[in-house]
């Protein structure tokens, strides 16, 4: 049973650090190779959904090395190596499209297509592209089925490094590789909450809690339970970029459009919140946690969703609604209510990730991801319209579609602990219909004549097809007995509430009003202040706040600490090193001399003392004699006094 476990991570693991090793030399077998492998790693995620095997390999004295598949993590290993397929489908056909001599459609602002081409025919190594995509993947089902600290935090490290690479794929364009530091960075100092959470952990169980088992977290003491929760709770926010962090994924957004379909739907940015959903006992256990959560999550819903309904860029506006909608993820963790937050999670990623993808291969065909650019885009690829369409219904939470069944289970949790709560979600809900009827306004609006428009592969478009039965197809899971059968799946509390039927009345009424008003409303400006209008646009300027918060003072303080290595320690060492110089001077000086003087009095001394010793040694007997006679004279004389 282990095997398939190992299989499953192993497999993408090793196949994305061959094809970066081997490099541009495989460039013509990579997408068959990602390909193979992706579908290898499906077929094993569904074998290890249905058997739960475990593994587990010696790594640190007391800290095994232990991988697990449960419900919970079957179902998101199963989502995580599906999404990837897909994506990847969709990567491989993109990268086999024709050139189209001297065209310039098919280019983004940056000269790149989406499959990574430069204006000059020349691209981006694919190997490096698949590699890295297989490797983010394969860190990703670690995160997922990793069921001690140590694992997860490989799983997360990894996972952290290769969303960089990717985001910033297009290294030659600075203001990429800038905007995947940014993402790095942010999610990188959120991700110390994990060692923190780590070594409270560590300090807090002894002998019981060795392992550091994420199921055994709950049972730590205070204040290390404290402390276990905050750690694990900002790693979870920083990553799956709710509020205050949400800024890093608008900067992400300046990656290949794939990769936003893969890691910002079902991949990195929602595993904060399976962190929070996988850990519901230890946020409950603190006392605190649960709430803290919950209400970060609907604050997230209703602001990002304020953003995304700001937003002129196509891309961008997916980004805010991917925060807004994680946030109803982490308002499920927060109120217990694992079955809907998982639901929604699942749902979500067949959604976002076909809405990514049509927003690329848009970008690709028009040259823009601008939405007043985009008007008519739908009339022009009625495929990939459609498909966009079915996905922005469900995002908006329109029956029968996915996300607006799976939205009422979560949020039935939500009005269980509080009505204020509820109706917090249920602002976000309605949001989440203004900003999808505002995407589909602008891609359905009278075709526009686009005698450049490039035509989109067919290998491109079936992907979204696919996505967009998924889109459909499960609603399924969201009403019962389906979603009982999915509750006792995930381990969640039989006692989590079912959404009474006027509850999924009541948010389909409500979205469909929001999306008619939307509809309506069109291309207008929103009634607001010019400032407030610009702060939402400008994703309430987060990360203006985190240079004034954060970045700012950790910058002073490095000039300030530079300024005393200059001007203090390098003074500092100079005169140390002078005094040293003087001191050396003064001893050739004044000591040196005093030693050479006595040196040569001693010798002086010693020769003369030669010489007065020589003297006796003439060579002469009679003078011998003489010397003997005097001695024994003497001898004689001190006896006699002696006496």
């Amino acid at each position: 049973m282990s095997a398939v476990l190992w299989a499953l991570v192993a497999l993408p693991l090793g196949a994305g650090v061959l094809l970066l090793v081997v490099g541009r030399r495989a460039d013509r077998a990579a997408p068959g190779v990602a390909l193979t492998v992706s579908a290898a790693a499906l077929g094993l995620a569904v074998a290890a959904a249905f058997r739960h095997p475990s593994a587990r390999a010696p790594f640190l004295d007391g800290l095994p090395m232990r991988l697990t598949v449960d419900g919970l993590s079957g179902l998101l290993a199963v989502t995580v190596t599906a999404v990837t397929l897909v994506v990847l489908l969709f990567s491989a056909a993109e990268f086999g499209a024709p050139e189209s001599d001297g065209s310039k459609s098919g280019r983004s602002k940056s000269g790149r297509s989406e499959s990574g081409r430069s204006e000059s025919g020349g691209g981006e190594a694919r190997a490096r592209f698949f590699g890295l995509m297989l490797l983010f993947a394969g860190s990703m089902l670690v995160t997922v089925t990793a069921a001690t600290l140590p694992v997860l935090l490989m799983g997360w490290e990894v996972m952290g490094a290769t969303s960089w690479a990717l985001i910033g794929y297009w290294w030659r364009d600075p203001e990429r590789t800038s905007a995947a530091d940014t993402a790095f960075l942010t999610t990188r100092t959120s991700d110390l909450g994990l060692y923190l959470a780590a070594g409270a952990a560590l300090a807090s169980g002894g002998g019981r809690n060795s392992s550091l088992s994420l199921d055994g977290l709950a049972r730590a003491e205070e204040p290390w339970l404290s402390f276990i929760t905050a750690g694990v709770v900002v790693a979870a926010l920083g990553k799956s970029a709710q509020l205050p962090f949400s800024f890093w994924l608008s900067k992400a957004m300046r990656g290949p459009s794939p990769v936003s379909a893969l890691l910002h739907s079902a991949t990195m940015v929602v595993a904060g919140a399976y962190l929070l959903l996988r850990t519901g006992p230890l946020l409950d256990a603190s006392g605190w946690g649960d709430d803290v959560v919950a209400w970060t999550g609907a604050a997230t819903a209703v602001l990002l969703g304020l953003v995304a309904v700001a937003q002129t860029d196509l891309k961008q506006l997916l980004a805010a609604s991917s925060c807004a909608q994680i946030g109803f993820m982490v308002l499920a963790a927060g109120a217990g209510a694992t079955t809907g937050g998982t639901l929604q999670l699942i749902a979500h990623a067949a959604a976002k990730s076909l809405l990514f993808l049509a927003a690329g291969a848009w970008l690709t065909a028009l040259g823009t991801q601008q939405l007043p650019a985009l008007l008519g885009a739908a009339r022009h690829h009625r495929t990939v319209g459609t498909a966009f369409t079915v996905a922005a219904l469900s995002l908006a939470g329109l029956p029968p579609l996915s996300l607006w069944a799976a939205k009422d289970v979560l949020l039935a949790g939500a009005l269980e602990r509080s009505p204020w709560l509820y109706a917090a979600g249920l602002a976000g809900a309605v949001l989440s219909a203004v900003y999808s009827a505002k995407a589909l306004w602008f891609v359905w609006r009278p075709a526009v004549t686009r005698p450049d428009a490039r035509r989109i592969p067919a290998g491109a478009v079936w992907p979204l097809v696919l996505l967009a039965v998924a889109c459909v197809a499960l609603v399924v899971p969201a009403f019962p007995p389906v979603r009982d059968s999915v509750g006792r799946v995930i381990a969640a509390s039989s006692g989590q509430p079912a959404p009474h039927t006027w509850e999924f009345v009541l948010t389909a009424g409500l979205a469909l009003l929001a999306a008619a008003g939307a509809w309506g409303w069109g291309a207008r400006p929103l009634p607001l202040a010019a400032r407030v209008k610009s702060g939402f646009a400008d994703w309430l300027g987060l990360e203006r706040a985190a240079h004034v918060v954060l970045v700012a003072p950790t910058m002073w303080l490095a000039r300030a600490a530079a300024a005393f290595d200059d001007r203090v320690l390098d003074r500092a060492v100079d005169g140390s090193a002078s005094a040293t110089v003087r001191l050396a001077r003064w001893t050739n000086d004044v000591v040196e001399r005093a030693v050479d003087g006595t040196v040569g009095a001693v010798a002086a001394g010693t020769r003369a003392l030669g010489r007065w010793a020589r003297r006796p040694q003439t060579g002469q007997l009679h003078q011998y004699l003489a010397q003997a006679v005097a001695a024994f004279t003497v001898l004689a004389v001190v006896l006699v006094l002696v006496r």
